[in-house]
């Protein structure tokens, strides 16, 4: 038997003031649109999606395109290419292109898929390691027994991003959501599901 459950603006300020999306390549998802998860289960409302914050994403960036430019140039000014063929040199030019395009788009579907989850029953941590292994780990909101926000350092507190500490009665004791995007407000939306859950038991809407 489900819940009889309240509509969820009617206890959620943080999601009361959140507008629907259906843009998924957004850090921070509130109320997605025609956005389904095969982590759902019936009758689960997936509330939010949240990815690490951009800004986090940067020095790896960087450090890529500069490593894509330092090593041919290196090798340029050693005399290494000069001294091949013009089509070893040709090919090596070409192997590195598709090396670093590789670890480019290896780097961005890591950030793209490694997500957390907040649905109206559970957290959910999706670790994204390659296109045929994830590791996904969950807990319900009944379990959670405290939450913490953590912002350290002037460049997270400019950019409003931080990481989420779950403490929860579960096999997962710990859940730890990082460099995410308003960690206040993700805050917030978790206790504000934990009081639910308590006035669900404390009203008998729990069948």
């Amino acid at each position: 038997m489900g819940k009889n459950k309240r509509k969820l603006e009617e206890y959620s300020e943080v999601m009361r003031k959140e507008r629907s999306t259906s843009n998924f390549f957004k850090t921070f998802i509130a109320k997605p649109e025609n956005i389904t998860l095969n982590i759902q289960e019936k009758d689960e409302r997936v509330l939010l999606v949240i990815r690490q914050h951009v800004v986090t994403q940067v020095k790896s960036a960087v450090s890529l395109l500069l490593t894509a430019i330092i090593i041919p140039l290196a090798l340029q000014l050693s005399g290494f290419l000069t001294s091949l063929p013009d089509r070893f040199a040709a090919a090596f030019y070409i192997g590195f292109i598709i090396v670093a395009f590789g670890m480019a788009l290896k780097g961005f579907l890591i950030w793209f898929f490694n997500v957390y989850v907040i649905t109206d029953e559970r957290i959910i941590d999706v670790d994204f390691h390659s296109m045929i292994y994830k590791d996904i780990s969950s807990a319900k909101i009944e379990n959670i027994e405290d939450v913490t926000a953590r912002t350290i350092g002037p460049l997270a507190a400019i950019f409003n991003y931080g990481t989420i500490l779950i403490q929860t009665a579960g096999t997962n004791t710990e859940f730890e959501f990082e460099h995410v995007p308003e960690p206040t407000k993700i805050k917030k939306l978790l206790n504000e599901l934990i009081l639910e859950e308590e006035r669900e038991k404390a009203e008998g809407r729990v069948n």
